[in-house]
């Protein structure tokens, strides 16, 4: 198939299909007479993982690294498990973050009501640099 039908196949860009392939994430299409790359089930199949692997958040680097572990499949699960530890213990650092982020942006919030006009809005106020750097931690 053509890199548009395996595009549309597994529901991704063409320029997104190139870019794994530099990235060395899909193994180089054959090429017909024409020049037109040549995609078989196979880089639909790696095209689905990384997709997957995607929506995870996994980086192109653990894609990578989890895709040196299909090429050797009779070994243990262990280092599978120790990337996906990894990568939970990064996602929680995330959520934390985030959380932290919305305590500010709620205290930022409370800082304007409704009934005010903008020019003496506390979001917009030109405060202290003390109040904004709080805001920014």
């Amino acid at each position: 198939m053509r890199i548009g039908q395996l595009a549309q196949l597994v529901g991704v860009e063409t320029q997104t299909i190139r870019f794994y392939e530099q990235q060395g994430l899909l193994p180089p299409p054959d090429r017909k007479d024409n020049g037109y790359r040549v995609y078989t089930e196979k880089h639909g199949e790696g095209l689905a993982f990384i997709r997957r692997c995607r929506i995870l958040g996994l980086s192109l680097a653990e894609i990578h690294e989890l895709q040196s572990y299909q090429d050797d499949p009779h070994q243990p699960c262990t280092a599978v498990n120790t990337l996906l530890d990894d990568h939970i213990s990064h996602v929680r650092s995330q959520i934390t973050a985030l959380q932290a982020l919305e305590k500010q942006l709620v205290s930022l919030r409370a800082s304007c009501n409704d009934d005010r006009e903008v020019e003496a809005c506390g979001v917009l106020a030109v405060a202290p640099r003390d109040n904004w750097l709080r805001f920014a931690r």
